[in-house]
């Protein structure tokens, strides 16, 4: 069995490294974190030159037809260089659910211009606080016309288009929620910046007042789709997470190695060793997961949503382990503005909200493995 990525592939890795390491170095992240743009505009297009957000997306609708393979190891590149632009929303959710719902006019008139990066596409699910549940969504949609407020929605203060959860049936189950295409720059719909950790990354409250929603998929199937499609989401999350994880520990392993302390380098003290190995240890952990979702995802395995689940708490816990250890290394000058530790603990602390929590992807792998042992 092959537990690697191909040559090809890892050619793809060293290209990305390359133009991020260039086009996305601290200072760039910085100048976003600190400026008044919502995202690195250049980054984006960028992107879009290379082919990156094409990646996955079937050459019929303007991509490269590649496969999950080559878009996990891109969007592991991304989360090490913490990259600030609205990728995972494009192409990890609203090109997935296109892909998985969308009927030929829809995939043709979105698609393309997603891979190209001509649009910027998000999702809508969250109502508030907590998990989202079909009994927590509020937002309806009667005659065509969306109503309610989504909050948090990442990427919402930038996208050109939504797919939004929303109730068409009476009840709080499962079939009382479908998915709508709405376009967030119509007059019907307001955007209000929210605050995060990581402003690099924006999320924003969107308000529907009546306005235009098409169908995506068939009514009454949304709460499935999501499922399905935040499984597949979260594989390319948890190698984003595991990227930052990864250049987290070797950010503390170099500065453990450089920084002096009563004549010899700290990291020949045992406490920074046992800390760096314990690092090690959850990232290299979190790689092996995250390797098992990339083969059921690539492959279109049954066990896709357990190696989904395990992937994405492997890798959450790694990268807010990593995150969160960088800085204790690093000492009293970990927490300072100036050195870059901060900007990895920003984006490990957002994307472990990104698609729910972690307690919520635990109670899933839980829920799953039982019910396969159970099978």
């Amino acid at each position: 069995m092959e537990f690697d990525f191909s040559d090809d592939q890892k050619q793809l890795k060293d290209q990305a490294r390359r133009f991020l390491e260039a086009k996305s170095s601290p200072k760039a992240v910085r100048a976003i974190l600190e400026g008044p743009e919502p995202y690195d505009k250049a980054l984006w297009q960028g992107l879009a030159e290379m082919g990156f957000m094409g990646t996955a997306i079937p050459e019929e609708y303007g991509g490269l037809g590649a496969s999950y393979l080559e878009l996990c190891v891109i969007a592991e590149e991304l989360g090490r260089a913490v990259a600030p632009v609205p990728f995972a929303s494009s192409i990890f959710l609203a090109a997935e659910f296109l892909l998985a719902a969308g009927s030929e006019e829809q995939k043709q008139a979105y698609l393309p211009k997603l891979a190209s990066g001509e649009i910027i596409g998000c999702f809508a699910q969250a109502e508030g606080v907590g998990a989202a549940t079909p009994k927590r969504i509020q937002a309806n949609v009667a005659g065509g016309k969306l109503s309610g407020t989504k909050i948090p929605v990442l990427d919402g203060d930038v996208a050109d288009f939504a797919i939004v959860a929303a109730k068409t049936g009476a009840g709080n189950d499962a079939r009382s929620i479908s998915l709508f295409i709405v376009d967030l720059k119509s007059a019907n719909v307001t955007r209000e910046t929210v605050e995060t950790i990581d402003p690099t990354r924006g999320q924003a409250k969107i308000t529907f007042s009546g306005a235009a929603a098409e169908l995506l998929g068939a009514e009454g199937d949304g709460w499935s789709i999501i499922e399905r499609v935040l499984d597949r989401a979260a594989v390319l999350t948890a190698f984003e997470q595991l990227g930052g994880a990864d250049r987290a520990l070797e950010m503390a392993r170099d500065y453990a190695l450089d920084r002096m302390a009563f004549g010899r380098p700290i990291g020949s003290f045992q406490a920074v060793k046992h800390m760096l190995a314990d690092m090690y240890v959850s990232a290299t952990l979190a790689r092996s997961n995250c390797y098992y979702g990339a083969w059921a995802l690539s492959t279109g395995s049954s066990e896709l949503p357990e190696a989904a689940a395990t992937a994405r708490v492997s890798a959450t816990q790694a990268y807010q382990h990593c995150a969160k250890n960088n800085i204790q290394v690093h000492g009293g000058m970990g927490f300072t503005w100036q050195f870059d530790c901060h900007l990895y603990y920003r984006r490990s602390n957002l994307l472990a909200l990104t698609l729910g929590s972690l307690s919520t992807w635990e109670d899933k792998l839980i829920a799953r493995l039982r019910a396969k042992n159970a099978a």
